[in-house]
């Protein structure tokens, strides 16, 4: 499939290749884009961008293999790079402390970007920052398009895909769970969250998490209220899912998908993929056991305020934890499993249906996505099909900050072809 026409060097470059996801992300492309790709890796180093090369001939070596560019962390190196590429992916984190000069040039130049950050904070302020600019250049800016937040996004786009063609109703409540999770956080994961810390206030992270923070819309319909029981224990039972729990995930992966709701609501050109005015969305995680489902959620409520308040503990943890560019040995990585599920409820009262179709009073739309092998390599595919759908697709929209799940059903059928899979069907509540 031929790419978009440009007139920049490059369709696309990986800065940060020479990190433990760089690498990766590179290494995706090398074995899966078309052979003709003018590619390129970026970083400091001249040596060790050399052995991204290396490592990426091994994988193909029939296709062009990247150029390299040696590119500091300033806005004038990046501002350069920037300029060269119809494409920049960017793996440089922790992104509130090295990620805006990227952002930011990509947002002057009019160059589509993507990141793999979960930090919605910072997410909120790059939006604040430099969405009118994109909007000027034509910019398409996609951040927390790894294994958080895309993952959340696409299961959402797709179980309201599946309620429009077999209900032809709109999208109410969603619940999405991780209902399995087996994996270790690289160096650079951990440093992230330690830092967040360090470049926000508590109170900041807290209102970025809140629903519809990041949406350019606001939403009348209030998410569920929580339980008494639910509040105290962090356990709910959710129809179809179980027994699930409070996730660490949840406010971080939620701010994006609502930021997908009111794109689709507030922009012309993506209205098909409206999910309805009565959409909520809720992310919680499947315990162990219930005794672990509330350790769970007092653990995330009072390490995370250790963490916020008491430097110390900060200082501590990184002295224990892998150093950003580190990672688990790859053998090991391999048996990574990952397994969401998903629930929504159609929404009848805005449709053509002026109630519910008699025999379908308890059907839900039901969603499973699932992938084997390093959750790492996961952000890498997810990074690399988002700008081949960039390039092969073009970008439905003007210019701005977007999502995931806006670059539609061409990219959720890329990542599932690479093995992210996402199965649905309506069930029985």
């Amino acid at each position: 499939m031929p790419f978009e026409k440009h007139d920049r060097q490059y369709d696309v470059v990986v800065f940060g290749a020479t990190g433990y996801t760089g690498l990766m992300t590179a290494e995706h492309i090398a074995a899966s884009f078309p052979t003709n790709t003018r590619w390129a890796v970026a970083g400091r180093s001249a040596n060790k961008l050399q052995h991204v090369v290396d490592e990426c001939k091994k994988i193909n070596k029939d296709r062009q293999p990247p150029a390299v560019e040696i590119c500091n962390l300033n806005d004038a190196d990046l501002t350069q790079l920037a300029k060269k590429t119809f494409v920049l992916i960017s793996t440089v984190g922790p992104y509130a402390k090295y990620g805006e000069h990227a952002y930011k040039a990509c947002a002057e130049a009019g160059t589509h970007y993507l990141d793999c950050t979960g930090e919605a904070v910072w997410t909120l302020d790059m939006i604040r920052k430099y969405e009118a600019t994109a909007k000027r250049t034509g910019a398409c800016l996609i951040s927390q398009g790894g294994v958080e937040s895309a993952p959340s996004d696409l299961l959402t786009f797709a179980l309201a895909q599946t309620l429009k063609k077999e209900l032809k109703a709109d999208t109410g409540d969603v619940v999405v769970s991780f209902h399995t999770l087996k994996a270790k956080a690289s160096g650079g994961t951990l440093a992230t969250v330690l830092n967040l810390f360090e470049s926000y206030g508590f109170r900041q992270i807290g209102e970025s998490h809140k629903p519809y923070a990041l949406s350019p819309v606001k939403s009348s319909k209030p998410t569920p209220k929580a339980s008494i029981f639910s509040k105290l224990t962090g356990l709910y039972n959710i129809p179809v899912l179980g027994t699930l729990c409070t996730s660490v995930t949840s406010g971080t992966n939620a701010a994006i998908v609502f930021r997908s709701w009111g794109l689709a609501k507030s922009e012309p050109v993506l209205a098909k993929q409206f999910y309805g005015p009565n959409f909520t969305y809720r992310e919680l995680m499947r315990p162990k056991s219930k005794l672990g489902g509330v350790m769970m959620h007092y653990g995330l409520i009072f390490g995370g305020l250790l963490l916020a308040l008491l430097p110390p503990v900060r200082a501590l943890v990184r002295r224990l934890i892998f150093q950003p560019g580190q990672g688990p040995e790859r053998e090991e990585a391999r048996k990574d499993y990952i397994e969401l599920r998903g629930v929504a409820k159609p929404d009848f009262s805005t449709s053509e249906h002026s109630r519910q179709p008699a025999g379908q009073s308890k059907q839900v739309a039901f969603v499973r996505g699932t992938y084997n092998g390093s959750m790492y390599f996961l952000t890498a595919m997810l990074l690399g099909q988002a700008a081949l759908s960039i390039l092969e697709d073009g970008v439905p929209v003007a210019g701005g900050v977007y999502t995931p799940a806006t670059l539609g059903q061409g990219f959720v059928d890329r990542v599932s072809d690479h093995g992210f899979k996402m199965e649905t069907k309506m069930v029985d509540a």
